[in-house]
């Protein structure tokens, strides 16, 4: 998620190369003879949670048939972790939560909650990922009496081609992403898309990484030649040059993916060649798989990515820092309440605009209404916040159902990922009109104001955006008498701290780097991630950052794990009573948690890193940063954490990938990459714990590196300094 070896997105005198001339300290093999196991070293941790171990534990490790046994009592052990609804009700931060799960048990519906409690216990064999129900022979499961499928699949081999199905999927789902958000830029370029080009620094300084004339030409051309590229490395068919990682790859790195032989064709057939080797008596080597699952990882990061965030800013904008009201209670009574929903901004950017312009405004009067508000839910919500005024984020998807709960909403507008189909049973109770605007996308009973397949629409945009508008204010009018509850609680939160602002607002990375390596910031951590109710909603993210804040790390955040660190106060400068001493310091009238955006903007952390990195002339593997996604649950999720661990940084998480059953896979995930990558997969159910693991590898990063280091490490109810 790197945005590339030069800070791209500002022109400033510093633009220096991190083309650094460091190796590992070992010699890598090439392609799939790199993969390899350390059989005989896989154990369970009390909670179920596959470990890598230093020995054997006992003498029966070596015996598959002993192994099956353990990981499925590893399994049973697992699900004892996961929380009931009650438990979720006790523990969940947001006091709006906990009061809306209440409402929406009083008026009878169901919630993700519930939904989860009924689903106990969930399939041992599917959470051990040796389920196979990819041919009409199965499905197949491995036991101690059936050790492989039908077709001869073993358990490293359908686990293997379950976790690679899975990386394909997050693929498709970002890289569609990209591709509506590239080819808006397109259009606006060719003029087919009546929308501003904003972001025109953005466009100038990548085009140049991509040797892009820009010198006497027009920002539109340029736009167009850029776009055309950024497509191209998305569904190239025939072999060449992957163009975005040659411009804006590390070198360090590209030479480590070049020897795996991972650099992808194209994000299409990247997604092609996963489905085809996990077909039907294809490719029965799991190593082979997993080579796979990496190439997968890089497309996921350079096309689905990389590239959004880069037709985003370029389109949109860059956005900048700015303060918005968050949670339920900035529901207000009395206006055309509308929210918008999912992932892709072209249509959403023209809806708030039109809902802004005074005719509409006016036009919401006649009908009675106060005037016309924007609501943000999951990525949608994030990514207009930072770029127009007045859109309020209010919650990730999985608490979408009670934010509909409260009875407020006229409209809500449904694009794409993350929008569950629950939320259409308490729409219809409380009249709230739902519309999809994406053929990818339909909800029954909703009403579709869409782009076609084919997009011929596209320069109907403006006028779509006007129908949903009318059709939120007509919603408003037949509601009238709808009871509407609305727990009254709201902060403030700062958002859009990008490589762009920090650059404004220190002047460069130098004043960062600097307080990274005098240790009065120990490390930076990317918190990220979808919600999973396998954990307590929402606690998972903020116990990870108390632990990381109490020991000076700089937190940096986007996507659906930033709302509770926006809810919770994080994103403000009152969030700096959960921080250190000296982060407190060097932080000033900055809040402790950084929120870049949303999900693709993990771009603008990977921003950040490689800048500091580039200050302190390492490579980002050697550098004390980390990524973590404590509750992620979607395909995204899988690719995400890949992604950065492809760039050489650790990924820790609270939840367990669906890799019981096999040796090979679980050794190959957590640890296996480790000499081939420079880091390593690690999950902790106890998001205590997981937080200090966090802060004890970056104090040895620290170490390697010969910088200072803490006393120890600061642990929970202890005094919030390092001594």
């Amino acid at each position: 998620m790197l945005m590339g070896k030069k800070e791209l997105s500002h022109e400033h005198n510093h633009n220096h190369e991190h083309n650094h001339s460091h190796e590992h300290n070992h010699e890598h093999k090439h392609g799939v003879d790199h993969i390899h196991s350390h059989r005989n070293l896989i154990g369970f941790d009390e909670h179920g949670v596959p470990t890598i171990t230093l020995k054997s534990d006992h003498e029966e490790d070596g015996d598959d048939k002993a192994f099956i046994r353990d990981y499925m009592n590893a399994v049973s052990e697992y699900r004892k972790t996961f929380p009931s609804k009650d438990e979720v009700l006790e523990n969940t931060p947001d006091p709006a939560v906990r009061e809306m799960i209440l409402r929406q048990n009083q008026l009878g519906f169901d919630t993700t909650f519930d939904r989860f409690d009924k689903q106990q216990p969930q399939c041992g064999f599917g959470m051990a990922g040796i389920c196979c129900k990819i041919c009409n022979m199965g499905p197949c499961k491995i036991t101690s009496k059936s050790p492989k499928g039908v077709c001869g699949a073993d358990a490293d081999l359908i686990v293997a081609r379950n976790l690679l199905r899975s990386a394909a999927a997050g693929v498709a789902q970002h890289g569609m992403h990209g591709r509506e958000v590239i080819l808006s830029l397109k259009w606006a370029a060719e003029g087919k898309l009546d929308l501003p080009i904003l972001g025109q620094q953005k466009i100038k300084d990548t085009a140049k990484a991509f040797g892009i004339k820009t010198e006497r030409r027009s920002i539109k051309k340029i736009a167009s030649e850029l776009a055309d590229i950024l497509l191209d490395d998305m569904s190239r068919t025939v072999p060449g040059d992957y163009k975005i990682i040659e411009a804006l790859g590390l070198e360090e790195r590209k030479k480590v993916w070049k020897e795996l032989d991972i650099i992808p064709i194209s994000a299409y057939h990247e997604v092609f060649e996963a489905y085809h080797k996990t077909g039907v008596g294809t490719d029965g080597d799991w190593k082979s798989i997993m080579q796979q699952f990496l190439r997968c990882g890089l497309a996921f990061t350079y096309s689905g990515v990389v590239s959004t965030s880069i037709a985003t800013d370029g389109l949109f904008g860059v956005g900048d820092r700015v303060t918005s009201k968050v949670n339920i209670g900035a529901l207000k009574k009395g206006y055309v309440n509308i929210a918008v929903h999912g992932h892709l901004p072209t249509l959403v950017s023209e809806i708030v605009r039109v809902g802004q312009e005074e005719k509409f405004i006016n036009l919401a009067k006649e009908a009675g209404a106060k005037g016309i508000r924007f609501y943000g839910i999951c990525c949608s919500g994030l990514s207009a916040m930072y770029r127009y005024a007045g859109v309020i984020p209010l919650s990730n998807a999985v608490s979408a159902e009670l934010v509909l709960g409260t009875g407020a909403l006229d409209l809500w507008i449904a694009d794409v990922q993350d929008v569950f189909p629950s939320i259409m049973e308490v729409a219809k109770c409380f009249r709230t009109t739902v519309v999809t605007t994406s053929e990818s996308a339909r909800l029954p009973g909703a009403e579709r104001f869409e782009y076609d397949h084919h997009h011929s629409n596209i320069g109907e945009t403006r006028e779509l955006a006007e129908k949903i508008v009318l059709r939120g204010i007509e919603s408003f009018k037949d509601r009238q008498g709808i009871p509407v509850y609305i727990p009254p609680y709201e902060v403030d939160a700062e958002v859009g701290f990008s490589p762009e602002y920090v650059h404004k607002h220190y002047g460069s990375m130098k004043p960062l780097y600097e307080a990274v390596r005098e240790g009065k910031i120990l490390g930076i951590v990317n918190i990220v991630g979808c919600n999973n109710p396998k954990v307590v909603y929402e606690k998972c993210v903020i116990d990870v950052a108390n632990a990381l804040l109490r020991n000076n790390i700089l937190i940096l955040t986007n996507g659906c794990a930033s709302f509770p660190l926006m809810k919770m106060g994080y994103c403000n400068v009152s969030g700096q009573e959960h921080a250190g001493e000296s982060l407190n310091e060097f932080l000033g009238d900055l809040p402790p948690v950084w929120h870049v955006g949303e999900c693709i903007d993990n771009t603008k952390s990977s921003g950040i890193f490689a800048g500091v990195a580039g200050e302190a002339g390492k490579p980002l593997y050697e550098m004390p940063f980390a990524f973590s996604s404590p509750e992620w649950s979607n395909e995204k999720g899988i690719d995400a954490a890949l992604g950065f661990r492809l760039m050489g940084i650790n990924s820790y998480h609270c939840v367990e990938a669906q890799i019981h059953g096999s040796k090979n896979v679980i050794e190959f995930l957590k640890e296996g990459t480790k000499e081939m990558l420079g880091s390593v997969m690690v999950v902790d159910t106890n998001p205590d714990s997981l937080g200090e693991k966090i802060v004890a590898d970056i104090i040895e990063k620290r170490k390697a590196l010969g910088w200072v280091v803490p006393d120890k490490i600061v642990h929970k109810d202890e005094e919030l300094a390092l001594v």
